[in-house]
């Protein structure tokens, strides 16, 4: 069992004895996904860390557009509560790259490129954004990632 589903399970254990509703409710919705996750296909399997790590944040999102939703919809209780639980899960995913952290990467990547004799151009592109997700682990989003490495071979 990854280390981030034994955590769950202990924090579910704890707000269990102590009778707290929201955080019961929030770590069962979040030990729910994962679970979901790994029976999805064909043959049942363990996630690791990372492919947790990348649950919470779907599923953190999918908190966030609801949110953003009710707001619209001018149901600010229920957006409250949406964002209450965005909030809390926020605090089991690693901290997310600063813009300083992830160009150093991005130029990190570009300069391997630049080391081999090559111009970076955008057929280098697949590649360097795949590298750069690499090694930001999760910290940044892939659109970002993918917009620092077109601004980097363009520029």
């Amino acid at each position: 069992m990854a280390a981030t589903k034994t955590r769950l399970k202990a924090e579910l254990a704890k707000a269990l004895r102590a009778k707290d509703e929201f955080t019961k409710s929030t770590i069962r919705m979040m030990l729910a996904a994962i679970t979901v996750e790994e029976v999805a296909g064909k043959v049942a399997r363990e996630l690791s860390d990372g492919e947790e790590l990348a649950v919470i944040t779907k599923e953190r999102r999918k908190r966030l557009d609801s949110a953003a939703t009710y707001a619209e919809a001018g149901r600010p209780e229920l957006a409250e509560k949406e964002n209450a639980e965005a909030e809390f899960m926020a605090a089991y995913l690693p901290t997310p790259l600063t813009d300083e952290e992830l160009d150093a990467l991005v130029e990190a990547e570009v300069a391997k490129v630049r080391a081999a004799g090559e111009t970076p151009t955008m057929k280098h592109m697949g590649a360097l954004v795949k590298a750069v997700n690499a090694a930001a682990a999760g910290r940044a989003p892939g659109a970002e990632v993918a917009a620092r490495v077109k601004a980097a071979i363009l520029g």
